[in-house]
Parts: C-alpha cells; sequence; structure tokens
C-alpha cells in the first residue's frame, strides 16, 4: 500500500509503499477512502522539516535543554548521533481520514465490516486504528464532509472549554481550518463571532460566511472589540494561530471581559502577563487536541472508555457530535476545501499547501489498493547462507544500535507493526524485505536467526514461536514478565533441543553488559573468590504515562531493565542467585516502582546490591559498579573507567563506553554461523530472569523470596 510521510531532518515530502498493516487487537483495519491535509498543521511540519538544525533548535528550547544535560554525562558525539536519529526518522502525516472497515480486531464488537467510518488515521491506503478513534459515519453524510470530523473535534472541544452562552461575543485569533471551524461552531451555539487574521483570502472566506474579520495590521483588535462590546470586551478568546510570540496571549487577554475565558488550541509562547490575568481574573486553559481521552493510553490504546456521566464529552463523543452536526445539516465545511487531489499526486497538494488562500486539500485514494504485508525493497540472494537473519521490530534500539553493528551481515527482513519503521530502516540499510506480518519471517526456511526488539509483552511469545519453528533466537530484555511464559519457555527449549537433529537452536538474551571488555577484565581480576557487588544506576526520569510503566506491555522498569544488572552480578560471581529482597522507596510500592534497591543473595556466599533510582540528576553519570572481594576493590565508572585498588599490576583502564554491544552481537553470530554453546548459559537466563520476576513479588511480600 502508499502512505504519505515526511522526512524530519530534510522536511522531504514522500508517498512511499509500505506493507498493509495487520489488524490488532481492540482496533479497526481501515480501507481510506479520503483523507485531509490541514493547512495549518501540516504546513507547520513542512517548515519546520526543511529549517536547518539551528532553526529546529530555535523552535524546540525546552529540547536543547535536555541535549545539554545529554552531552554533560553522554558526551557530545553519541548525544549528536542521537538527535540525527530523531530526525532522520519519517513522520506519517495526516489525522483526518473517512474509509470503510475491512477488518475488526478483537474485542470490538460495535463496529461490523463493510461499516463507514472517520479516525484520525495518516494518509496512507490503509490504516489501522484503535477503538476509540474511530466513528461511524451517518449514511445521509458524504465523505467529503465526514472527512472534516477530526479537524471539527478539535474545535469543539476549544468551544466546550469556554461554554459559550447565547448572544456572547467570542473572538477567534487565526482564521485557518480549524479557526473557521471554531467560528462555524460557535455560530451555531448563537454566539457574536469576530475572527482576527492578517490573510485577506482567510477573511474574505469567514465574511462570506457571516462573520465579523479584522486585520490586526490595520485595526487595533483591543480597540474594535471594545467599541463592538460597549467597552466590556469579549466574553472569551479562542486562539486558533500559530505562533512562536508572547504578544498573541497578551492580546487575548487585552480583548477579554473581565473573567473572561482564553482558550489556546495553537500555538503561542507562554509568558503570561500576571498583571493582566489578575486584574480581569481571567481563565486560560490549553486545549488538548480532540477532548478529553487524547494521549492517555487506557482511553485510546486499551479502549478503556469514560463513564458518560462523569465524562459527558470524550474525544470520541466529540467524533459522533460532529457527524450528527454533518447529518442535520446545521454543519457544512465542504465549503473551505480547496482542492481536490489525487494521492498519487501529492507533490501538487503540498506545493499548494504553501499558498495563503489554500485551507484544506482533500486527497483521492485509489480503489483497490495493494493489501500486501510485505514488501520487497531490493533482490537479493541468501541460498546456502548461515546466519540469515530476520527482524522483528523496528524501534530505537534496532535503528540505533543494532543495526549498525549487524551491518556487515546477511538480513533478509525486518518487520514492524504499522509497517513505516520497517520500511524506513529496510530503505536506509539495504535489507530486501520489509513486512507486518512477523509470521513470515518464522515461515522462511533461509532465515535460521530471528532477532526480536519489539515490546516487552511480546518478547516471550514470539520466542517461543520461533524456537518451535526451529530458528535461533536472539530478544532483547526482558524475556519475559510473568512466570507462566518462562515456564513455557524453558519447556519449548527442551522440546525443540530433543527433536532437532540437525544444530540445537540456541537462545540469547541482550545482556550486552557481560561482554563488556571493562566487565570481562573485572572477572578476570576478581577470578572465583567470594564477593559483594554494589550496582547504581542513576536511571533518569520517566513518565508515569510512558508504556515501560504499564505491568501488561512495558513490566515496569525494574523487571524491564533491572534483569540486565541481575545478569552482570550472575557472571561477575559466577554463581546464581539464590535469593532476593526488594525494598521501594514509594510511600505505596507497585510493581513499577524505579526508585528501589534489591538485596541478592548467590549461591557460593557472594552478595549483591542493586540500587536503581530515577530521581538523580541527569548530569551525574548513569551506572557505577563496586566489587569487594580479599581485601581488594574494583571501581567501574559508567562503562568508561575501571579502577582497581589492591590489584597486582593493575591501577586503573580507561576507554569511551563500551556496554559490550559490539562484542555480545559479534559472539552471537560467531555461535549462529559455527555451532557450539550459547553465548549466555540457558540456565544463567533463566537465574536472572527468575530473579527479576522473585524481586516484584518480595515487593508484595514484603520478604526474602527464595529462587
Amino acid at each position: 500500500m502508499k502512505q504519505l510521510v515526511q522526512n524530519l531532518r530534510t522536511g522531504e515530502t514522500l508517498l512511499l509503499e509500505v506493507p498493509a498493516p495487520m489488524v490488532r487487537k481492540g482496533c479497526v483495519l481501515i480501507q481510506t477512502h479520503k483523507s485531509l491535509i490541514s493547512s495549518g498543521t501540516e504546513r507547520m511540519l513542512l517548515n519546520f522539516g526543511k529549517a536547518s538544525l539551528l532553526q529546529k533548535a530555535r523552535l524546540q528550547p525546552a529540547q536543547v535543554k535536555q541535549a545539554i544535560d545529554k552531552i554533560r554525562s553522554n558526551g557530545f558525539f553519541p548525544t549528536i548521533q542521537k538527535i540525527y536519529h530523531k530526525l532522520d526518522q519519517l513522520l506519517p502525516l495526516g489525522y483526518c481520514n473517512v474509509g470503510h472497515v475491512l477488518e475488526v480486531g478483537d474485542g470490538v464488537h460495535d463496529i461490523q465490516v463493510g461499516d463507514r467510518v472517520v479516525s484520525n488515521g495518516p494518509h496512507a491506503e490503509i490504516i489501522c486504528v484503535p477503538r476509540n478513534l474511530v466513528a461511524k459515519v451517518p449514511e445521509n453524510v458524504f465523505d467529503e464532509a465526514a472527512v472534516f470530523t477530526v479537524i471539527g473535534a478539535v474545535a469543539l472541544n476549544a468551544v466546550r472549554l469556554i461554554s459559550p452562552g447565547l448572544g456572547e461575543t467570542v473572538v477567534v485569533m487565526g482564521l485557518g481550518l480549524v479557526g473557521l471551524m471554531t467560528a462555524d461552531l460557535l455560530k451555531i451555539n448563537g454566539c457574536q463571532v469576530i475572527g482576527i487574521d492578517p490573510d485577506d483570502n482567510r477573511r474574505a472566506i469567514a465574511a462570506a460566511k457571516g462573520f465579523i474579520s479584522i486585520d490586526p495590521e490595520t485595526v487595533d483588535p483591543e480597540k474594535y472589540i471594545a467599541q463592538i462590546t460597549s467597552e466590556i470586551g469579549a466574553d472569551a478568546v479562542i486562539i486558533a494561530s500559530t505562533s512562536q510570540s508572547h504578544q498573541v496571549v497578551a492580546q487575548a487577554a487585552a480583548m477579554s471581559r473581565k473573567r473572561g475565558k482564553i482558550v489556546l488550541i495553537g500555538t503561542a509562547d507562554l509568558q503570561l502577563d500576571r498583571a493582566a490575568f489578575y486584574h480581569k481574573e481571567l481563565t486560560f486553559q490549553v486545549a488538548s487536541s480532540y477532548g478529553p481521552g487524547r494521549y492517555d493510553a487506557q482511553y485510546e490504546q486499551h479502549g478503556m472508555d469514560y463513564p458518560l456521566p462523569y465524562v459527558r464529552w470524550t474525544e470520541n463523543r466529540n467524533f459522533q457530535a460532529i457527524l450528527q452536526l454533518l447529518s442535520s445539516g446545521v454543519l457544512d465545511p465542504t465549503y473551505l476545501i480547496s482542492d481536490r487531489v489525487d494521492l498519487e499526486d501529492y507533490k501538487t497538494a503540498y506545493a499548494k499547501l504553501q499558498a495563503s488562500e489554500t485551507i484544506a486539500i482533500l486527497l483521492y485514494y485509489a480503489v483497490k489498493p495493494s493489501t500486501s504485508r510485505s514488501v520487497q525493497m531490493l533482490s537479493k540472494s541468501f541460498t546456502g547462507s548461515k546466519g540469515v537473519i530476520g527482524i522483528i521490530g523496528a524501534g530505537h534500539f534496532t535503528a540505533m544500535t543494532m543495526l549498525p553493528l549487524l551491518k556487515d551481515q546477511c538480513i533478509k527482513c525486518i518487520a514492524s507493526a504499522k509497517g513505516l519503521s520497517s520500511t524506513h530502516l529496510a530503505r536506509k540499510h539495504g535489507i530486501p524485505f520489509a513486512t507486518t506480518d512477523y509470521q513470515t519471517i518464522l515461515d522462511d526456511p533461509e532465515v535460521d536467526l530471528v532477532m526480536i526488539t519489539t515490546r516487552h509483552d511480546l518478547h516471550a511469545s514470539i520466542t517461543i514461536q520461533a524456537l518451535e519453528a526451529g530458528k535461533h533466537v536472539f530478544v532483547e530484555k526482558p524475556i519475559t514478565l510473568n512466570q507462566q511464559d518462562l515456564t513455557h519457555l524453558i519447556n519449548t527449549l527442551h522440546q525443540q533441543t530433543k527433536k532437532t537433529k540437525t544444530q540445537t537452536p540456541t537462545l540469547t538474551v541482550g545482556f550486552n553488559r557481560r561482554q563488556s571488555p571493562h566487565a570481562q577484565k573485572m572477572k578476570a581480576l576478581l577470578g572465583q573468590s567470594v564477593m559483594n557487588v554494589v550496582i547504581t544506576v542513576n536511571a533518569g526520569f520517566v513518565p508515569k504515562s510512558a508504556w515501560i510503566h504499564d505491568r501488561a506491555i512495558g513490566g515496569g522498569r525494574i523487571l524491564g531493565e533491572g534483569c540486565h544488572l541481575m545478569d552482570l552480578i550472575i557472571y561477575l560471581t559466577g554463581s546464581l542467585i539464590t535469593a532476593v529482597c526488594l525494598n521501594a522507596m514509594d510511600l505505596d510500592p507497585s510493581e513499577t516502582t524505579d526508585n528501589a534497591s534489591i538485596l541478592i543473595k548467590c549461591a557460593n556466599g557472594s552478595t549483591g546490591v542493586v540500587n536503581y533510582f530515577s530521581n538523580g540528576h541527569s548530569a551525574y553519570p548513569k551506572e557505577r559498579i563496586e566489587v569487594y572481594s580479599l581485601g581488594r576493590t574494583l571501581i567501574l565508572d559508567d562503562f568508561k573507567t575501571l579502577t582497581g585498588f589492591g590489584f597486582k599490576g593493575f591501577s586503573k583502564s580507561k576507554s569511551a563506553q563500551n556496554k559490550g554491544h559490539k562484542e555480545a552481537f559479534a559472539a552471537l553470530m560467531h555461535a549462529v554461523k559455527n555451532g557450539g554453546e550459547s553465548v549466555i548459559p540457558f540456565h544463567e537466563i533463566v537465574n536472572s530472569a527468575a530473579a527479576s520476576l522473585a524481586a516484584l513479588e518480595s515487593l508484595k511480600q514484603k520478604a526474602w523470596i527464595n529462587i
């Protein structure tokens, strides 16, 4: 299928052939009829992409501060590399879509195949959208009107926030697509609407619809509003313009009456003048897109609706309200359509986007798009090759770490759920196939190594499927989020080992730290002694809304990342962990806490402590490992500097940061191609997973847990 994207680094708009997505649980698969190019949002994205790196930095001052902190802790070149990677991604364009349903995912019961629906899907021939972001279109509403639903919901949410009363005066600053739809909705509410925009064409459109509109460059808005309201001021101001200046909000405050309301749905610098807001007791609010539920993963991704008696208007109910207005004929936004263009002629559409008279452009789609879930990028033979790789997962780790280190290896296919990220990485790294169906990789007889870098909840199930298919497996940590999957995994590997007549399938987990030259030097210096190991991780703050904190998907940071540190203790001590006890700082600790200390007992008498903290300063180094044994001490600072005390012939070694990724992948490929034992003994993989799960159980029981 075809999809429109933008390269954030170059600003180039591309129409790519990407694999069609598969329907997911709680989602709806839709074939697009039409989608709407929003002049404001998409013009802003295009201008950002075309800006120089310095100009981009000026537009994102908060990100610049974060980058400076990263440079202080991680160094200049690694930070710049991450910035360039972030900018080198392909951004899906579009968020106003109408089409018909092709498939319905598990858990969706009120939408049927064939239903005509709207969604916030991108400019793509086939899209997969969560149920709460989809609404049915009434039969009497044509596609050209329905495609405005999502933009209409943005405007409607802003209107709801000011709670307009009949006869009130409301100012709309910015008469672009959102601004004009906002004005329409305010008029339906019985308000006197005054639009402000310097563009002659936009003011003419507003005037044709019966709205008062003024040019701020020739008329003083504050004086005009005072005059037209008998010195009272506007009851409310909705800012729908895009600006980097704080003067926009200051002007809105000046136009407002005492105890008036200001709502921002565009962009502006929020340096609020306290005096203006204090004397008038003004209310200021930033509207969040389509309404309550937006950016809430539980609502959008997991389909958990807010109860109507308590949250009357969610984003989906706002979609429905706009569709109802369209159906009744009270609202008709089709006058805003500037052009109608076929998807294939997208360059014409985006060229017109730069013209000020362009408000909205409709994209028309092919009647029968390709539904293939695999796309061939180039032709390449893998016949007779060993170590042919199929990658499942195309996220940050795959792009930034794994693929650069595997550049000389035979990678045949890469899979991702939505298809765009895998297509981008396949194009960039010369991988012949991109797919949205990872089963394609498992069924391919030429692929003998499957590398899994998906979100954590899929690690165990895909690993089990890959082992059952007779593949060697590399899976990023953690290998599992629960004991049941761990037991299933153990049984699967044992069964495959018994029935495989050729090379036994091996399992490797991404515990790269044990492969670091620093860690290997530590083990060589320490020998077989009993020791105390203290690992302190300055993990950094991650918002609670992030997927890693979702127990069902990410498992929490202790489970998701702490297993790394458990494995390192197993490696250094040369002994399995026999018991753990976790203590969390939180007053009401949960399994997803990320401020905790874990006490560890090992079979050979060694002990360990893992301090995992997210409340430290970002400029402080991330990891520190201390080992005490037989009157000797080793300290490894952030995998850069190893210092020894009491060791003959060794006191200090330094290098660039090396956490062992290169060495780990080299060892993996050698084992797959040449046979032999797994890079990490399976019983140690199981032990680190069991110890991580036991740590969470310890938190529940407030006691030591034996393994």
